[in-house]
């Protein structure tokens, strides 16, 4: 129980690290969807239900699993893959344009 507690946290801090030290846009674009898988397995740890059941007919209320969480996960899921696409389009085009994808390149050129 603890250790995907452990895991996710230790996720965050590599994607939160990896956001502020990149000087690549598909870094942090990559770190970006470390964070988000972070956050989601962090939530479906803390709605887990040991021994639960499916909420369809349930026998006993008390071990029936909620659907709620299960429904928001997929749907950041959907959303996270829409941004990452989104995200990596974006930098084709920023690389067309200028022919970097380097943080530091782009904003001395519009700075």
């Amino acid at each position: 129980m603890f250790n995907e507690y452990l895991l996710s946290f230790i996720l965050i801090l590599i994607s939160l690290y990896g956001l502020c030290t990149s000087k690549n846009i598909i870094k942090s674009i990559v770190c970006l969807n470390i964070l988000e898988i972070s956050i989601i397995l962090f939530f479906l740890r803390i709605f887990d239900v040991s021994g639960g059941s499916a909420p369809i007919l349930p026998n006993e209320l008390s071990s029936m699993v909620d659907p709620l969480p299960q429904a928001l996960v997929i749907t950041a899921i959907v959303i996270g893959a829409s941004v990452t696409a989104l995200a990596l389009m974006l930098s084709i085009k920023v690389f067309h344009h200028y022919g970097t994808l380097d943080w530091k390149e782009l904003l001395e050129r519009e700075g």
